[in-house]
């Protein structure tokens, strides 16, 4: 079902990353600027109280209260005031999957309250812990040794903000089991709830249910309505008051009950405008019974990107890097190979503890089944793995009980044949564990585990495609970064004219006032880089050229070697992006690529040689004298570039849906991985966000010409939000889309669609492919009847239009009928 919101749902929304360095106090001041802008809300990271210091805010500690660092509940009020008195309201992004284990616990006092108490804790029922797996105790992976070695740093302490005597190790904090504190440490220790443990035990031996491979994040059981009440009491409140508009849910493929969480979600909030952070495949649908205006927009980002990369340099691109790099076909050469490898590394060792808790409900639901003789442990082991890295999406939906969807049914039938095919000795227990997971259990073997079996099953599955798609595979296979990026899909790299117009379709049909993004707080790369980088499939041949002269400068300047050619690459590549490199931003995110592939190092056995090279040939190599050269390829780039970026943003911003514009991105922006992209408002990496410039914003609006490309795309977007913002009836969610077909040799170049009956959006496509083909070549336009006008140049249209007229002084253009 779409879902009905009880108020109109926004225009447009901005993202702002609030952080103690960016607070409720400095993001009021924004609000003028943004009203200017035309966006109609704020929307704002989240904002409950979070570990101390925290940069982004989804390791909340506490749900009763707004977090004190942003200026408090009093703060976010006077935000929202300031907010409504400029014509502007707000939404909040919401983490109703996990909370955080801090340092110093205490700060999570339910999790404080289980750890001395035990299961007989009250609130023992809101975290997600298998009691029976270690005979009753929760295990703590927080040590940075194993337990005999590290005695010497445990002691009983007195602690005033802990509450009294507790169990001290560094800055850490644990309660003491009452009755327990005048013990001898060994069987003071034995006496908890708890088991402390080397942190590197988390990954085999670990009880709770964690946000993907973050111990020190615990899943939380919103599916109970106690936990649901309590963890979003103060966020309803909120909304009751008026203070808060709408809501981002966060990653709610992480619930055992995502359905059923968004109904209780939409009841309790009145039907106000939700979207939820889910990840789609191209061929999948968002599910018919979540009650949401639909995703965050990664599907848009993935639709728009695709316009602007041409299938036929991706593939000369990727023979190219199969040959400069000579990576293997399943370490980085071919992506099919990569990702399926990449999926068996990560469930057989990153999950190596969800799936042995898989196991465990597997075995006591096969225990259950009358005459049914048990598979041993390493068979139920290699079952579920081989399902689970068979499952194309990130998870099947299959309601607590059952039945599965036809759909659903249908995907994990498919992926028990591949399995079954792929290691024959399983079939029985692959068909066994296909069925819990489907909740269709053997007569008999109904029951609390096989319920159990088919909720885990889809959460592990969702964390395995996170994890070896985006978190590895993505690091490994870098023909062309920008296809690796959140949302995408590096197997379908191109989007035509006719696909982009039957989702627009789709998305109006289905979920009119979903939301729509191209930069996110989790993109691998800003939307700009992405789209300067996206040029290369246009220019393959040049890309290699270049590369091969890279190498012979590197040997003629004696610099340090990369530790092998995919960094190499990898390098070159981000540093393209970027324009101009910086060992300071270049190197992290080349070491976090590095970490996150595996193949050399990883965040948990750093190989510090291959790190130092890595660093070494960043500092020398992309960003030492080859930094003039990357400067002037990427000027090289430029026009095709400014062209992508400016077609980009006003397809996303006069699609249908709810664009999103993530903070500071109305100018050109090159950012990448966090934390390059989360910085405070104040200081953004690569485009820093001048809320001054107000009059030259208005100076634009009133006709003066950009003078360069950051007002050009600034101009671009304030011109397309506010003419959203004035206009529902040509944006909102009832408002038509029509595609309009080009005439002429270079139709395929160009991108155009009438909203709503008066307003016109045209953009070219693959410029540098149209410059080569000697430009429009008389393609023409025709208009829909009357008299159609420029929002950005003036010009006055009508009729079958040149598009060499049309484009004349832009790239893309915005039209309203008189």
């Amino acid at each position: 079902m779409t879902h009905t919101a009880a108020a109109p749902p926004p225009s447009a929304t901005y993202r702002l990353q609030v952080q103690p360095g960016f607070t409720f106090a400095q993001a009021a001041q924004a609000v003028p600027y943004l009203k200017d802008l035309g966006v109609s809300h704020l929307h704002l990271s989240p904002v409950l109280e979070a570990v101390p210091g925290s940069g982004h805010g989804y390791d909340v500690v506490d749900h009763t209260r707004v977090r004190a660092e942003l200026g408090g509940e009093q703060g976010l009020r006077e935000l929202s005031r300031t907010a409504r008195e400029h014509g502007l309201g707000l939404v909040l992004d919401i983490v109703p999957n996990h909370m955080a284990v801090p340092v110093p616990e205490h700060l999570n006092s339910p999790l404080w309250a289980v750890l001395r108490d035990g299961p007989q804790s009250p609130y023992a029922d809101w975290f997600d812990i298998d009691w029976a797996a270690l005979g009753g105790r929760l295990l703590l992976p927080v040590l940075g040794e194993p337990l005999p070695d590290a005695a010497d740093k445990l002691a009983v302490v007195r602690d005033k903000a802990a509450g009294g005597t507790v169990l001290a190790y560094y800055d850490h904090r644990f309660p003491l089991r009452p009755g327990t504190q005048e013990l001898p440490l060994p069987e003071l220790l034995d006496a908890q709830w708890y088991r402390l443990a080397y942190w590197r035990t988390a990954r085999t031996q670990l009880n709770y249910r964690r946000f993907f491979t973050i111990s020190d994040l615990i899943a939380v059981r919103v599916e109970r309505p106690e936990v649901f009440a309590a963890t979003h009491a103060t966020v309803l409140r909120l909304l009751r008051d008026g203070v808060v508009d709408g809501l981002r849910v966060d990653h709610p493929d992480g619930l055992a009950d995502p359905a059923g969480y968004l109904r209780r979600l939409a009841e309790a909030s009145g039907g106000r405008w939700t979207v939820v952070e889910k990840i789609l495949q191209r061929d999948e649908p968002l599910p018919a019974d979540w009650a949401c205006a639909g995703t965050t927009g990664y599907d848009a980002l993935d639709r728009i990107d695709g316009l602007f990369t041409d299938p036929a340099g991706v593939e000369r691109l990727a023979e190219f890097h199969r040959s400069y790099t000579g990576a293997d076909d399943d370490r980085g050469g071919r992506w099919a190979p990569t990702a399926r490898r990449a999926a068996y590394r990560v469930v057989t060792h990153d999950l190596a503890a969800e799936v042995a808790r898989l196991r465990r409900a597997a075995e006591r639901a096969r225990a259950a089944v009358p005459g049914a003789q048990p598979y041993r442990r390493e068979v139920l082991d290699d079952a579920i793995r081989e399902l689970l890295v068979r499952v194309p999406v990130y998870r099947p939906y299959v309601p607590p009980g059952g039945p599965a969807s036809a759909r659903d049914e249908a995907m994990l039938e498919r992926a028990a044949r591949g399995a079954a095919e792929a290691a024959p000795g399983l079939r029985g227990a692959v068909e066994f564990v296909r069925d819990l997971a489907l909740a269709r259990p053997a007569p008999g073997g109904e029951g609390a585990d096989a319920a159990d079996f088919a909720v885990r099953f889809a959460q592990v599955a969702s964390a395995l495609h996170a994890k070896s798609v985006e978190d590895t595979a993505f690091y490994r296979y870098t023909p062309l970064l920008p296809l690796c990026e959140v949302g995408r899909d590096p197997a379908a790299p191109a989007t035509s004219p006719a696909e982009f117009h039957a989702f627009c379709a789709s998305l109006l049909r289905e979920r009119p006032a979903t939301g729509t993004a191209l930069s996110t707080h989790d993109t691998k790369r800003s939307a700009d880089l992405r789209l300067r980088l996206a040029v290369l499939s246009e220019m393959p041949e040049a890309w290699a050229s270049w590369m091969a002269e890279r190498d012979a400068r590197e040997a003629q300047l004696s610099c340090p070697p990369a530790p092998d050619r995919q960094v190499q690459y990898t390098a070159y590549q981000t540093g393209l992006g970027l324009g101009f490199c910086h060992p300071d931003r270049l190197g992290p995110a080349l070491l976090k690529a590095v970490r996150e592939a595996g193949l050399h190092t990883t965040w948990t056995e750093q190989d510090a040689r291959y790190e130092r090279a890595v660093t070494d040939f960043v500092a020398h190599g992309p960003c030492g004298p080859q930094v003039y050269d990357i400067g002037e390829f990427a000027g090289r780039l430029h026009p095709y570039a400014e062209a992508n970026t400016l077609g980009a943003a006003l397809l996303h911003l006069t699609m249908p849906g709810v664009p999103d514009v993530y903070q500071g991105t109305e100018f050109p922006v090159h950012t990448l991985v966090d934390p390059d992209n989360r910085a405070p408002m104040t200081g953004l990496s690569g485009g820093v966000q001048r809320f001054g410039t107000r009059g030259t914003l208005a100076e634009l609006l009133d006709g003066r010409p950009p003078r360069h490309s950051d007002e050009a795309k600034l101009r671009l977007t304030a011109v397309a939000l506010r003419l959203r913002r004035d206009n529902p009836q040509w944006y909102g969610p009832q408002a038509a889309y029509d595609p309009l077909a080009a005439d002429g040799p270079a139709a395929a170049h160009c991108v155009a669609f009438v909203r709503g009956g008066g307003a016109l959006t045209a953009v070219t496509r693959l410029s540098r492919r149209l410059e080569e083909a000697h430009g429009w070549r008389g393609t023409v336009l025709p208009l829909p009847p009357g008299r159609w006008r420029s929002r950005l140049s003036g010009a006055a249209f009508e009729g079958r239009v040149p598009l060499a007229k049309l484009l004349a002084e832009s790239p893309v253009e915005l039209l309203t009928r008189e």
